[in-house]
């Protein structure tokens, strides 16, 4: 009973005094591998959305109405037929002023079948974004942009 004790004994410690088996798949605390960082992004970068909205045709009116908490900017255009939709005025420069000025482009997706062209009335669409008092700081303008025309309110 001794020998076996005293042969695996001598066995663990010439092993242990061995520098490779520290490194070597025989050590159990190698078995799961040294850590390593990986990222989840693709290699590529991730897709950004592409919006394919297109600028309203003709902006006919905007007002800016002073709110307590900052301001609603209220847009109304015409589109050339009856359908269009998702109606968003999108904020340029992330909505930081240009030489003082806040600049949106009215923007609405396009009908997804033929459409008859209508009154004016039936044509018009109507979007409005808030901004934030903190937003309007060194603001004097703000702008709307269609692809005919622009309009603009200062302050």
């Amino acid at each position: 009973m001794h020998k076996p004790a005293l042969a695996a004994l001598a066995l663990v410690l010439a092993v242990g005094a061995c520098g490779t088996v520290r490194d070597s798949r025989l050590n159990p605390l190698n078995w799961f591998g040294r850590e390593s960082t990986e990222t989840l992004a693709p290699s590529g970068g991730w897709e950004t959305e592409i919006d394919r909205r297109a600028l309203v045709p003709r902006v006919t009116e905007l007002e800016v109405i002073q709110t307590t908490g900052g301001a609603l900017v209220r847009a109304t255009g015409v589109t050339e037929t009856q359908g269009w939709w998702d109606v968003e005025l999108r904020p340029t420069n992330r909505e930081r002023p240009i030489d003082g000025a806040l600049v949106y482009e009215f923007v609405v997706a396009a009908p997804r079948t033929q459409t008859p062209v209508s009154t004016e009335a039936s044509r018009t669409v109507t979007a409005g974004v808030k901004i934030a008092t903190p937003r309007l700081q060194g603001v004097r303008r703000v702008v709307v942009r269609g692809a005919d025309n622009q309009r603009s309110v200062t302050r």
